[in-house]
């Protein structure tokens, strides 16, 4: 079984509020983009391990047995009897960039092990138990633009295409934890509808769709408010940073060659989007 986990953009990201449980509630887009990962399942022989992870790439620290993929399996094995399986992923998307690659490899992950084991699992009780592992998690079972609201869990597909649009993103070497940039932001009620300023053309978003934490991410890591910037200089018709960061992403109407040279320093991908 070959997956191949796409991540997501955030358009817009407003803080709202700070919930009685320490979280905060959002308004969010979820907007799915074509960077993929390469996750590769089958049944593992001759071995008496339970499964068996091999990690290529983008690296990934820490346990292996704390990955979200690996958290689906056991999950999914201790209800359904799962055999034992050989895992490989290759991680293209930049591991803490606001883009939800850890979140989509896990949600594939449960997509392709309901399909292939016909466990039976609808879309809504996949989402329910992703949810239980990260907040975005539930957004890439159906991978279609959604309007998040709550924590980033409650989601409402949306009509809204950016087809014909030549993306880039940029990721600096710089981490942004989420602890750090929820510590700088100050919930507030919303100046512009979000969804009303998705309406409107791209090249009106630049002071409709904000995401709260620029303004004390940029003070802390300002090259990432300089990669904003310069996305701007080079013709963008939006630029903004991705969820919590560190990434930025530009979106153009024409092609851009050039950012591989001018971001030479940094992780940089680039796409024709053409749904």
């Amino acid at each position: 079984m070959l997956l191949l986990p796409n991540c997501k953009i955030n358009l817009g990201l407003q803080v709202v509020r700070k919930r009685p449980d320490g979280y905060h509630d959002l308004q969010t887009v979820f907007y799915p983009i074509p960077l993929r990962d390469n996750l590769e399942v089958r049944e593992l022989r001759n071995s008496d391990a339970p499964y068996a992870l091999q990690l290529a790439g983008q690296t990934i620290e820490g346990n292996p047995d704390d990955n979200l993929i690996i958290k689906v399996y056991r999950q999914l094995k201790e209800e359904f009897d799962l055999p034992a399986l050989d895992i490989y992923l290759y991680k293209h998307i930049p591991l803490g960039a606001g883009l939800g690659g850890g979140s989509s490899d896990a949600a594939f992950m449960m997509k392709g092990l309901n399909e292939v084991f016909e466990l039976g699992l609808s879309d809504y009780e996949m989402e329910r138990r992703l949810a239980g592992l990260g907040a975005d998690c539930a957004f890439f079972v159906q991978n279609v633009p959604a309007y998040a609201t709550g924590i980033g869990d409650e989601l409402t597909p949306i009509p809204l295409s950016l087809k014909g649009m030549y993306i880039v993103l940029v990721k600096p070497n710089v981490f942004v934890s989420t602890r750090e940039a929820y510590a700088g932001v100050t919930p507030k009620e919303p100046e512009h509808d979000l969804l009303k300023a998705l309406r409107r053309p791209v090249t009106e978003w630049r002071d409709r769709v904000v995401n709260d934490f620029e303004p004390s991410v940029f003070a802390a890591h300002p090259e990432l408010a300089a990669v904003k910037q310069t996305l701007y200089d080079m013709g963008a018709d939006y630029a903004a940073m991705s969820g919590s960061g560190s990434t930025l992403f530009g979106l153009f109407s024409r092609p851009v060659p050039e950012a591989r040279k001018v971001f030479k320093e940094h992780f940089v991908w680039t796409e024709h989007l053409v749904v």
